[in-house]
């Protein structure tokens, strides 16, 4: 028998793989803009969507809505895993996707190691829910969670990528722009796409209708600057209206199962946005009554920055310090585990003051 060597099993299995996502219509490359159309496939399609956000911004509610989880939601401690599956049509086949959560907004963004990984780079989409009900916390949750997602994906990539080949992140990003823009769009070079696809939920829409017209208006045009610049879908919605949250659901539907996206579009700021990936541009976004002229920046994501911050000046609170003690959190209560750590507990400080006399002593002696 023809001895295989370790090589060459390395290489039949990458084939094998290959294979398999060209038959479940996994790959990317070949999906349209933001995560396929209905599989054909005679295999179950699995699918990844990570979803990441502002600290009690709703996003376990949403999630839940998406997958028809009638249940009561809880904080979300850290980082949640769950599932969803939904049946073909003609078929006894389910496709499941894999649903990760990360709590506590940006204090907890080095989890993104878990559910970004080399393995399922090609079947990933995120979800960015923001809070439109606190617009000063708005573009520093934005900016820190895709900033620790992108160099996820970076570090997920340079793994995978093969050799001589630099930079796959960006060589995905730009033909995601390609795929998701005319090749004659005027704002092709302007953009950067996220190199895998990427949802953007504007929640709390309800309290946001009540702000100034004014502030709605700085709020959306930076919104949807930063969806289009991102390559990124934008959607307003608020848990208190079947209809945003309808429309929520086809757009979560489309990353986690592949299914036909709805024509939606609104761009109107007295209204809840639905702008899909592709459709926007910076000539329709306008820009906003600000003296540009005071303002220094090197690129149009650090003006918009700029910008925004002018009529949003940003929190100064650190949230790694609110991140509460589970052991202390009610909603994990268990009447014999607390009051044995309240024995221990005691007892450790018992401890500690007996070893601070000892000390005490041993310098007196001295």
């Amino acid at each position: 028998m023809r001895k295989i060597s370790a090589d060459t099993l390395w290489d039949l299995a990458a084939d094998e793989v290959r294979a398999r996502e060209r038959r479940t219509g996994h790959d990317q490359e070949d999906d349209d803009d933001d995560g396929g159309g209905e599989e054909d496939g005679h295999a179950p399609c699995e699918r990844t969507v990570f979803f990441m956000g502002s600290k009690t911004g709703g996003k376990t509610t949403i999630l839940f809505r998406c997958i028809d989880r009638d249940e009561a939601t809880k904080p979300t401690l850290a980082l949640e895993y769950t599932f969803g599956r939904r049946a073909r049509a003609h078929s006894t086949l389910k496709d499941v996707a894999h649903l990760w959560e990360l709590g506590g907004g940006t204090s907890l963004s080095d989890l993104v190691q878990i559910p970004i990984t080399p393995q399922n780079l090609s079947v990933l989409s995120v979800v960015l829910v923001l809070d439109l009900s606190k617009p000063n916390a708005l573009w520093a949750t934005m900016e820190r969670l895709l900033q620790a997602a992108l160099n996820q994906v970076e570090k997920a990539f340079a793994i995978t990528k093969r050799p001589g080949e630099s930079r796959p992140s960006k060589q995905l990003s730009q033909r995601r722009a390609l795929r998701i823009l005319p090749k004659d769009h005027p704002d092709k070079e302007l953009i950067s796409p996220f190199p895998v696809p990427l949802l953007m939920i504007g929640s709390k829409v309800d309290i946001f209708q009540d702000f100034e017209s004014e502030k709605r208006k700085v709020i959306c045009k930076t919104l949807r600057f930063l969806a289009h610049y991102y390559g990124a879908s934008l959607i307003f919605t608020s848990s208190k209206s079947e209809t945003t949250m309808s429309k929520v659901k086809n757009f979560f539907n489309h990353l986690a199962f592949g299914t036909e996206r709805g024509k939606y579009f609104s761009t109107d700021h007295s209204k809840p946005l639905i702008i899909p990936a592709g459709m926007d541009s910076l000539s329709q976004i306008g820009s906003v009554d600000v003296d540009l002229g005071t303002l220094h920046a090197k690129t149009p994501l650090d003006l918009w920055k700029k910008v925004f911050e002018r009529f949003f000046p940003p929190e100064s609170t650190n949230e790694r310090k609110e991140v509460k003690d589970p052991a202390k959190d009610p909603q994990y209560s268990e009447l014999i585990i607390d009051a044995m750590r309240a024995q221990k507990d005691q007892e450790l400080e018992h401890y500690k003051r007996e070893q601070a006399k000892s000390w005490k002593g041993l310098t007196l002696e001295s």
